[in-house]
C-alpha cells in the first residue's frame, strides 16, 4: 500500500485517537478491537460520574443522550428507531430474537456451512428441544452460500434462515439480498449474523431486506465490551414471540395479566451498564463520522495488504474463501501450529489470534483444517505495521 492508495481516512487523526495502535501492531479487529478515545471518555467519565452521584441520577442526567442511542443505530443500521434495541452482546442478541421464533416439531432451520457455534449451538440444542429439523445450505465453487442450492431447499416447512454475514474463520461475504429475497419468498424469516460486519461494512436492513440483525460493539466498531444491538423489523415482529422478557420489556398491568412492549425494546432487559451504551453509541457515531464507506475501502486496502505480502511467503497459505472479501484474512503456516504462530506474532508485537474448527465447525470440516490464524486490520493500522506483521510471519519461514 502506497501513501496515496488509500487516504479517505486522516490516518494521522486516527492513529492519535488510539494510543494502543502506537505500541505494538494491532490485528484483532474480529476478536476485541480498540476503542478510540471518545468511547473510553465516555465509558470511563460516566463511571466516574456514577461514583459522585449514583447509578441512578447519573442515568437520569444522560436520558436523552441514552434516547437519541436509538437513532443514532437506526442510521447505521438502515433501520426506525423502534426496531433498534440494546443488548449486552452479539450472542445476547441472537439468542434473544432466536428464542422468539416459533418453532415445532417438524419445522425447519436452515444454516450455512459458515455457521458459528455460538449460533449452532443454541439452534441444534432447541431444535432437539421441540423436534425440528435442521439443515445446511451448501456453499458455491468460491464459498459463499449457495442461492439455487437454498432455494432447492426452501419450502413451508423453513421457518427460519441463520445467515452469517461475514464468517469468524475467513474473508468471506455472504450475499445477504439474495438469501433473504429467497427466503421471502417461501415465507422464511432471515436473521442476520451482522457480528463481524457491523462496523467494517455498509449493514443495513433496508438494503439487505433481512428482518433481523444482531450485533456486537467491541469488534469493527470499535466500541466497549460487554455491548451489542439488535434490530427487529417492524414487518417481523408480529411473527416473533418474545419470551425472556422483565419489568423493562413488559408492564404488570393487573394481579395476573401483562402487557409486552410493542417496539424492539422488548427484548431489552432492565438491568445495563449505562457507562457501556453510552460508549456503544459514541463508537457508532464515530464511524458514522468517518463514513461506512471509508472504513470499508481502508479496511479492504489493508487486508489485501496483507493477503499479497503472505502469498509471497514460501509455506504461508492465504486461506481466505468468497467472491467478495471482508478485513478478516486467515493463513496456515507449514509445519506450525496455529496457536504457535499467535504466539509467536505476539512475542514480535503483533496482535493476532487463532481460529478453530470448534467455532465453525461445518466449513473446516469441509476444507479440512483444523486451525487458522487470524489478522483484522482495521483503518487505524499503517502501512508499515503491515509489513512488519508480514515480516515476523517471513521470520517462521
Amino acid at each position: 500500500m502506497t501513501s496515496g492508495e488509500a487516504d479517505v481516512i486522516d490516518l494521522t487523526a486516527v492513529r492519535a485517537d488510539t494510543p494502543g495502535a502506537a505500541e505494538r501492531v494491532f490485528l484483532d479487529s474480529a476478536g476485541s478491537s480498540l476503542p478510540p478515545r471518545p468511547v473510553l471518555d465516555e465509558v470511563i467519565g460516566h463511571l466516574r460520574r456514577e461514583a459522585e452521584i449514583g447509578g441512578y441520577v447519573a442515568a437520569r442526567e444522560r436520558a436523552d443522550d441514552l434516547e437519541a442511542g436509538y437513532g443514532v443505530f437506526a442510521e447505521l443500521l438502515g433501520a426506525h428507531p423502534d426496531e433498534v434495541a440494546f443488548t449486552d452482546s452479539a450472542t445476547r442478541s441472537w439468542l434473544a430474537a432466536f428464542d422468539a421464533v416459533p418453532l415445532g416439531k417438524g419445522d425447519r432451520v436452515l444454516v450455512t456451512e459458515v455457521e458459528y457455534a455460538g449460533n449452532a449451538i443454541p439452534i441444534l440444542h432447541r431444535a432437539q428441544e421441540v423436534g425440528a429439523e435442521v439443515l445446511t445450505i451448501p456453499s458455491d465453487a468460491v464459498g459463499q452460500v449457495d442461492v439455487e442450492a437454498l432455494k432447492d431447499l426452501l419450502d413451508e416447512r423453513v421457518k427460519l434462515v441463520s445467515l452469517v454475514h461475514a464468517p469468524t474463520n475467513g474473508g468471506l461475504v455472504n450475499p445477504v439480498r439474495e438469501v433473504a429475497s429467497a427466503a421471502h419468498e417461501a415465507g422464511a424469516l432471515v436473521l442476520l449474523d451482522a457480528c463481524q460486519s457491523m462496523g467494517q461494512l455498509p449493514v443495513r436492513a433496508d438494503d439487505l431486506d433481512v428482518d433481523i440483525i444482531s450485533a456486537t460493539g467491541r469488534k469493527w466498531l470499535r466500541g466497549p465490551r460487554g455491548t451489542g444491538v439488535l434490530v427487529v423489523r417492524r414487518t417481523a415482529a408480529d411473527r416473533l414471540r418474545p419470551r425472556l422478557v422483565d419489568l423493562h420489556s413488559a408492564e404488570w398491568v393487573g394481579p395476573d395479566e401483562v402487557e409486552l412492549r410493542s417496539d424492539a425494546r422488548v427484548y431489552e432487559l432492565w438491568e445495563t451498564s449505562v457507562a457501556d451504551r453510552l460508549g456503544l453509541i459514541a463508537a457508532a457515531r464515530y464511524a458514522l463520522d468517518l463514513g461506512i464507506d471509508q472504513i470499508t475501502a481502508e479496511v479492504r486496502a489493508r487486508a489485501e495488504h496483507l493477503r499479497t505480502g503472505l502469498r509471497a511467503l514460501p509455506g504461508v497459505e492465504v486461506r481466505d474463501i468468497g467472491a467478495e472479501l471482508s478485513g478478516i484474512v486467515t493463513f496456515t503456516v507449514e509445519g506450525h501450529d496455529a496457536v504457535a504462530v499467535r504466539d509467536h506474532l505476539a512475542r514480535h508485537d503483533v496482535v493476532a489470534t487463532s481460529s478453530h474448527l470448534s467455532s465453525t465447525r461445518i466449513d473446516m470440516t469441509r476444507r479440512r483444517i483444523e486451525g487458522l490464524v487470524r489478522m483484522s486490520p482495521h483503518y487505524f493500522v499503517s502501512p508499515d505495521q503491515l509489513d512488519r506483521a508480514v515480516e515476523a510471519v517471513a521470520a517462521l519461514t
